[in-house]
């Protein structure tokens, strides 16, 4: 995580993809889901829907704020689960991808979770499907999700 911004959950990776090549992965259900998710319904349009259902337990829905391709995505970001301190839009993600060499870096900004656990737990859940993103866009096959089934304690994602 870089602290560039307090309170706010940032992650980069590089990824052996051209920007367009991964801007896919934020808006085709079908790639989404190679990375993150069992279950995508993803209509990129400003005011378009985002539901992806990250694990068995917990599925996250918002939805898409801005698009320009290939260079930026932001949508927001909540659980569909009525005990949740983050209810479904309630957060805002912004990914920006930049071409660097023959690949693109991949900037995510998580803002406006509500406490320091989420925020922790947030970007553990991020660093975990970054991970995932960097093999699935790259071209390579990340295997199944081990937290489809049980995501770690505390997790939410």
């Amino acid at each position: 995580m870089t602290p560039i911004e307090a309170g706010v959950v940032q992650q980069e990776v590089l990824i052996a993809a051209e920007p367009e090549t991964v801007f896919a992965f934020f808006t085709d259900p079908d790639k989404m889901i190679q990375w993150q998710g069992r279950r995508a319904e993803l209509d990129p349009r400003p005011g378009g829907g985002f539901r992806v259902e990250v694990t068995n337990l917990h599925t996250a829905v918002g939805e898409y704020v801005e698009l320009d391709p290939p260079h930026r995505v932001v949508f927001t970001w909540g659980w569909d689960d009525p005990e949740t301190s983050i209810p479904p839009g309630s957060t805002t993600i912004e990914v920006t991808l930049t071409a660097e060499g023959s690949g693109t870096l991949v900037r995510l900004a998580h803002r406006d979770l509500p406490s320091d656990e989420s925020r922790a737990q947030h970007g553990q859940g991020w660093e975990h499907y970054l991970a995932r993103l960097v093999t699935a866009a790259g071209g390579g096959d990340p295997g199944p999700d081990p937290w489809l089934e049980a995501p770690p304690s505390g997790e939410v994602h």
